[in-house]
């Protein structure tokens, strides 16, 4: 019940039963027979005491009356301080009563009231409850692709390689999948030294699969992504497992959300625990500068030696993190961003007996709108060992024999790479999206180390190719329709390759 309403409620029952005493009390006068006993000023004094003990109840129920209204008062500054509604002053709201009638403050009041109910409403649809007193928001995408695949692939709802021809002789595969649905949770917390401070985790459920009866439709959940933030003015300061602050670019897909678009096949990328410091200079109102600086967690590549317990990898064996930097240039025409910019990558391996490896990268990358409608955005990579960062399929480095011996050599592997893409935008609600990448470990070192005792990886990969046009379509703005052609083509020695023809139509609805 609103409080107006049961203000009203109270009101009507005070007024029925002042109605109902004095009605009462004039029927007993105009009934009441001559007296045949005793005198009237007993009768009188008798009607007087009753009339007491009403006006004493009556004015108990008011007492509760106003007690509530104080209860509901303070109830109603409470939520006006948390929706941030400006108080008028003291003397304001004196005078505006003085001024109004009685029906015009009950019509006010039922307005604010009014207005008040409506916050409420929207803060029940908008807040999460936490806690904590600081708003938290869901966000996230329940996605359902549907899709098929012509040739052998590595996974057939999000691939990234082209196998050689399956052994049974299948020649491809259709399915459905929810598990690239994403759920994240955001916190918007106080000020702390002048800075804004936030925090966001995000989930989806490509993990891996229950290990049950049809259990490639029971995706497990996987952290993305965490961080937490402290944003001033010009700089900020971002803490936790984020993606690749140096290599910030990636292609536009709703059918490649459990790893992005064009994965291994010219785009880096990497999900890493890491610390970061980000500044930014103005250079004019419509330009500036932004210089990223931090530490990462030095992965490496090669899949955890246990299921359960976390045991050091070959670069974080190295006892140091890995350093990284990015610079950006941004300029803002016609109300379109164009963004330049340039990355670098350093850190150490120790992959045991000594055996030491530098894994470095540089990156360039770009959004470069071209008139009103197009965009051409990319991003082009040199760098040796940089297998935990999506270089070279996934691989560091190559060996010269077994892993375990110590007398065997290890390489790191050179590689090269990007992408390119074109984004047709002729409406707010639909795009179009044609994009090619390549990601090329050098074959001569390959060729070098031929041994097939590489662990993980495939020993013979030389290149992998990916590209694709996609059309997305928002008819509002919480649903997303989006249908993908994906052609890939994987190259190994001596002179093999194959290709793989993939096809997703995606339905999503945001939260």
């Amino acid at each position: 019940m609103s409080t107006f309403s049961f203000l009203l409620s109270r009101i009507a029952t005070i007024g029925t039963l002042i109605f109902c005493s004095v009605l009462s009390m004039s029927q007993q006068i105009s009934q009441q027979a001559p007296p045949q006993s005793g005198s009237p000023s007993e009768d009188l004094t008798q009607a007087i005491r009753e009339l007491r003990d009403q006006v004493r109840e009556l004015r108990g129920s008011v007492d509760d009356l106003r007690g509530e209204c104080r209860h509901y008062r303070e109830e109603a500054e409470e939520l006006r301080r948390e929706l941030g509604i400006p108080k008028p002053s003291e003397g304001q709201a004196v005078d505006a009563l003085q001024s109004q009638s009685s029906d015009q403050r009950l019509s006010k009041l039922e307005e604010d009231v009014q207005l008040l109910d409506v916050k409420v409403d929207e803060q029940h649809q908008s807040k999460v409850e936490s806690a904590s007193k600081y708003r938290v928001r869901l966000s996230g995408i329940v996605l359902f692709n549907l899709f098929g695949n012509r040739g052998n692939v590595d996974n057939i709802d999000n691939p990234n390689f082209a196998l050689s021809p399956a052994s049974d002789g299948s020649l491809g595969s259709f399915g459905g999948t929810l598990r690239q649905s994403l759920l994240g949770l955001e916190l918007f917390g106080p000020r702390l030294a002048g800075a804004k401070t936030s925090a966001a985790v995000q989930f989806d459920f490509a993990g891996g699969f229950s290990p049950t009866s049809n259990g490639v439709s029971f995706g497990l959940a996987r952290l993305r992504t965490g961080v937490i933030r402290a944003d001033w003015t010009d700089t900020s300061v971002v803490a936790g497992q984020d993606s690749l602050f140096f290599a910030p670019n990636l292609p536009t897909s709703f059918a490649s959300l459990s790893a992005p678009a064009l994965a291994y096949s010219g785009s880096l990328w990497a999900w890493t625990p890491q610390i970061r410091i980000e500044h930014r200079f103005e250079l004019s109102d419509k330009s500036g500068v932004s210089v990223t600086a931090g530490i990462l967690d030095p992965l490496s590549g090669e899949p955890p030696s246990s299921d359960y317990l976390r045991q050091a990898g070959t670069g974080e064996q190295a006892g140091q993190p890995a350093y990284a930097t990015h610079f950006a240039f941004t300029r803002k025409t016609d109300g379109r961003s164009l963004k330049l910019g340039a990355g670098a990558y350093y850190s150490r391996q120790n992959w045991g007996f000594d055996r030491r490896i530098d894994a470095w990268a540089a990156v360039a990358d770009w959004e470069v709108p071209l008139g009103r409608l197009f965009q051409f955005a990319g991003e082009l990579y040199r760098g040796s060992a940089i297998g935990g960062i999506g270089g070279a399929s996934g691989q560091s480095v190559l060996f010269s024999g077994s892993p375990s011996a110590s007398e065997t050599y290890v390489h790191g592997l050179n590689d090269a790479g990007g992408w390119a893409q074109l984004k047709f935008s002729p409406t707010a609600r639909i795009e179009f999206n044609g994009a090619f990448g390549q990601d090329n470990p050098y074959a001569n070192d390959v060729r070098y180390f031929p041994s097939s005792d590489q662990g993980y990886f495939n020993p013979l990969l030389v290149r992998n190719r990916g590209e694709f046009v996609n059309t997305i379509f928002r008819p509002r703005s919480d649903l997303v329709l989006a249908l993908e052609y994906h052609r890939l083509r994987t190259f190994e020695l001596p002179r093999a390759s194959f290709t793989a023809n993939h096809i997703d139509l995606g339905l999503g609805m945001l939260f």
